[in-house]
């Protein structure tokens, strides 16, 4: 098991930026390759960037291409997400996943481990 939980979230203006950070505990977090989701309200959960668990490569959203950037410290258990150029499109409540094995969080589908979400929110 794993338990992986977000914070960093809050309201900021377009244009702005915000990094979140979630902390992995309950097994050896260098073992998972991490990422975030975002869901908007009336909209499905949708992938926003992603990080292996071995090299480090990294894995983005056409939409947050540019503007974000995902990163792990395994010494810290931790991964972040920086936000710049934040737009009002990029509201929503922003989840951590976790996978094991050769996975890369990508979709649902290739995620093992939910955290509870941090709410984004860009006002105009």
């Amino acid at each position: 098991q794993v338990q992986l939980v977000e914070s960093g979230g809050g309201l900021v203006q377009a244009g702005g930026s915000l990094r979140l950070s979630c902390v992995a505990s309950g097994r050896t977090f260098s073992s998972y390759s991490m990422g975030w989701f975002r869901q908007a309200p009336g909209k499905e959960r949708e992938f926003v960037a992603a990080i292996s668990r071995t090299i480090g490569t990294t894995y983005y959203a056409d939409s947050v291409k540019g503007r974000f950037t995902i990163s792990r410290d395994n010494a810290k258990n931790t991964m972040y997400l920086q936000m710049n150029s934040l737009q009002v499109e990029d509201t929503a409540l922003y989840y951590c996943a976790a996978a094991g094995g050769v996975r890369v969080p990508t979709t649902s589908g290739r995620t093992d481990y939910w955290g509870q979400g941090t709410q984004v929110t860009v006002s105009s």
